[in-house]
């Protein structure tokens, strides 16, 4: 057996070890979780899981805000028809201070969103934005939870907007740096902005598209999905430069997402007949934020410039320092082409398992609530985060 096959079948042992471990750590993480909670605000009243709401009124000590906190316990639990009948009682009484009132049918609008009555939780939040000035900003926050759900980023673009101070407005000659708050709320609009270029690409609008793509990273400069997708709009284009220009800007904003460029950026400077130009790009990305899956692609493009055996050897090179299995499942496909009839039988037996973990582990996790999957996913599924998904780095890595 050679070489190559002891250390590929020892290097799989390990990755096995390892993802076995996270596994097993995950879920002890996710196990503490049913005993550990954030802090209870005085109000809050803690409530045993019961069945009805009748028993739910039974703990009741008759104060709003006892009220108030029953039926946000309740619509936790799943009980969202009796939260509704509780946030609706109190939504009729006449004699609430403004703040309580207030309070009820914001509380009311996110009993409605959890069951799914999108239109009436719209227009709880729009009365107050419009009546209740204390609320308004809560009340546009859930007005994007529910223009999200729907889908409707022009809606979703007017609300963030309004999130922003007049000084991070659009259309200001000097407009200032987001921070804090203002900084999520220039994020979310450069992804809705994004969401809707992407509709008006598959469209055929690349001009709207264009457009709407340049006003994303005028909000947030670092907005790394913005400038992918004005990559793509200036390929469909057949403007390759501007396309390049906006692909190797993603360097500059997160160099974690350099591998998701990789193969438009190929497609380009194959359209310009400059594909050394890219093999300099990528040698010289990779001195400077060396991941995994930037070794794969360089060895990619040395199998067409200098051949399999070149390849070869640098890629084993390269993961001594940069473990992955996709850079062993790789390197084991460069050996078989120039390997023996023995040891191509125990490679390809080894590339099979190597094929198999990797197919059986994410690729992407997200860094809000550790979501994992095998797609790049701008909007968490698991937390709803926006542009919080990253690849997964390290020795299963892509």
């Amino acid at each position: 057996m050679s070489d190559l096959v002891i250390f590929g079948l020892f290097f799989a042992a390990v990755a096995i070890g390892w993802i076995l471990g996270q596994r097993q750590r995950n879920s002890a993480d996710a196990s503490g979780q049913y005993f550990t909670g954030g802090k209870r605000k005085p109000h809050q009243l803690v409530i045993p899981p019961t069945d009805s709401f009748a028993e739910a009124l039974a703990v009741d000590d008759g104060s709003t805000q006892s009220r108030i906190a029953m039926g946000v316990q309740m619509r936790r639990r799943g009980e969202v028809d009796g939260a509704v009948r509780i946030h609706q009682d109190l939504a009729m009484r006449t004699s609430l201070p403004t703040d309580e009132a207030a309070q009820v049918r914001l509380e009311l609008a996110r009993d409605f969103i959890s069951a799914g009555l999108l239109d009436r939780a719209e227009e709880l939040l729009l009365q107050l934005v419009e009546e209740f000035p204390g609320q308004r900003e809560a009340a546009r926050r859930h007005l994007l939870e529910v223009y999200e759900i729907e889908r409707d980023w022009r809606r979703a673009i007017d609300v963030a907007t309004d999130l922003l101070p007049r000084k991070l407005q659009p259309g200001r000659r000097t407009p200032a740096i987001p921070t804090g708050r203002n900084q999520r709320a220039a994020l979310l609009l450069a992804h809705y902005c994004c969401e809707l270029a992407e509709e008006q690409r598959l469209a055929g609008q690349l001009e709207v598209a264009r457009k709407l793509l340049l006003s994303a990273l005028s909000r947030d400069k670092q907005c790394v999905r913005a400038s992918i997708l004005l990559g793509q709009v200036e390929y469909d284009d057949g403007r390759y430069r501007h396309a390049v220009q906006a692909l190797r800007r993603v360097r500059i904003q997160d160099s974690a997402y350099l591998p998701e460029t990789i193969e438009l950026l190929r497609k380009c400077y194959a359209a310009l007949g400059e594909p050394a130009v890219l093999r300099d790009y990528l040698a010289e990305c990779l001195a400077a934020c060396p991941t995994a899956a930037l070794v794969a692609a360089v060895a990619d493009d040395m199998v067409q410039a200098e051949g399999r055996d070149a390849a070869g050897v640098f890629l084993a090179a390269q993961l001594q320092d940069y473990p992955s299995l996709p850079g062993l499942s790789q390197l084991i496909g460069l050996q078989l082409g120039a390997s023996d009839a023995n040891s191509r039988e125990d490679l390809a037996v080894l590339q099979n398992l190597t094929q198999r973990l990797v197919a059986a582990r994410p690729t992407y996790r997200c860094g809000h609530c550790g979501f994992a999957g095998k797609h790049l996913h701008w909007n968490c599924p698991g937390c709803r985060h926006w542009g919080s998904i990253k690849a997964i780095e390290g020795p299963g890595g892509p």
